[in-house]
């Protein structure tokens, strides 16, 4: 009982230092975000883009992998980070937050609900014209890093189980995205590479069935794990939660491997994955696009996707996993306080952007996207914070 209670209140700790990683980060994330925009439509936006399609190359004796700054970024830190996410999950599920059913459903139907409604939103508004359904899961990913930093300005008054519920609501949700990007935004698919993947990610279990708690081990794998996915045409990033769900807790001797790894990434994430991120992602030129533009079908279909369809997938499943029994509210949080969340998961950002990225390639589309998603993470944001801080709890 005791060493139940002594994890449980470790658990809660690293909960807690995680979720103020997060908000952090969502302040550092949200100033490099500005800082592109303010770039990338003023003369300097030249050097931006030339920023972002800088070559660098990696060799190791013959064998050399060469790609833009961009694609280093987008395909080889955020791996880094989705290591971090798979960490995170994986703790919790093991003996945190997550590590009791009913806390496990209720994200997880959440997160379920909140990219069903957003794509279908979005199918209705743009199916008149079938060559902008490709962009059905724009609205479907929800920012981590940014619904958590806007959960903090509504202040301490926000109980830690409703936080945890949005960033475990938010991980899976982004975690669903990543998937949907490698079935339906891959192409050219290398059998020989996925094959190769394969073997590795069974060798990085036999690591960890084998007792193994060195990580260099799991490092080495890891890096071949991350090539052989980005030669497969899957996106990159699912090799970082991979070797995250193989890597071990904890040792014999009860040393804490994955804790211990979480706190040394942290700062590495915070402060320069995630702003880099932002920076080369979060440049939007404006140039021949304006409000009016927020009625065409493809930034309304997007915004509608965000401002309605997120909170409404969520609510719908939420209601039914607590009505049909299946699971609870977060303790101490009411109805009301789950609608203020749920809005929050409507700001997309980073991913719904990247997403935008890959289904369209004319100009004009991709700039209405970048409003679509601006307009509609910025007024889920708003009413977000609005009903959690307006609401009086009783």
């Amino acid at each position: 009982m005791i060493k139940q209670d002594t994890r449980a209140s470790r658990a809660a700790r690293l909960a807690r230092a995680f979720i103020s990683g997060e908000t952090t980060a969502g302040m550092v994330l949200g100033f490099a975000a500005i800082l592109a925009l303010i770039v990338a439509n003023s003369s300097l936006s030249v050097h931006y883009n030339e920023f972002l399609e800088l070559p660098v190359t990696v060799a190791f004796g013959a064998a050399s992998l060469s790609k833009s700054m961009g694609h280093w970024i987008n395909d080889g830190l955020m791996a880094v980070f989705f290591l971090l996410v798979g960490m995170e999950i994986k703790r919790e599920a093991l003996e945190g937050h997550l590590s009791t059913r009913d806390q496990v459903i209720l994200p997880a139907m959440g997160a379920l609900g909140g990219m069903a409604a957003p794509a279908l939103i979005f199918t209705l508004f743009t199916y008149p014209k079938p060559e902008l359904l490709a962009g059905w899961a724009i609205p479907a990913a929800t920012d981590i890093a940014f619904a958590l930093g806007a959960l903090a300005l509504a202040g301490p008054r926000v109980p830690l189980a409703l936080k945890v519920f949005l960033l475990t609501l938010a991980t899976l949700d982004d975690l669903g995205a990543i998937i949907i990007i490698a079935v339906f935004y891959t192409s050219n698919l290398s059998v020989l590479a996925l094959g190769l993947a394969a073997v590795i990610l069974v060798g990085l279990f036999g690591l960890n069935r084998a007792g193994v708690t060195r990580i260099a081990p799991y490092v080495f794998l890891g890096i071949i794990l991350w090539l052989c996915v980005l030669k497969s045409g899957v996106h990159a990033t699912l090799a970082g939660v991979a070797l995250a769900f193989a890597i071990p807790l904890e040792g014999p001797k009860g040393e804490r491997i994955i804790p211990r790894l979480e706190n040394g990434l942290h700062p590495y994430v915070t402060f320069a994955i995630l702003p880099l991120f932002a920076f080369a992602n979060a440049g939007l030129s404006l140039s021949g696009i304006s409000l009016s533009n927020l009625a065409d079908p493809l930034p309304l279909g997007i915004a509608a996707g965000l401002v309605v369809g997120k909170p409404l997938g969520i609510m719908l499943m939420v209601v039914a996993a607590v009505g049909l029994g299946l699971a609870k509210l977060p303790q101490g949080a009411g109805w009301r306080d789950m609608f203020g969340v749920a809005c929050l998961g409507g700001i997309g950002f980073t991913m719904s952007l990247f997403i935008g990225l890959l289904a369209y390639s004319d100009a004009f589309l991709i700039s209405e996207v970048r409003l679509g998603v601006l307009v509609g993470s910025i007024i889920s944001g708003i009413i977000g914070v609005s009903v959690l801080t307006l609401g009086k709890r009783g």
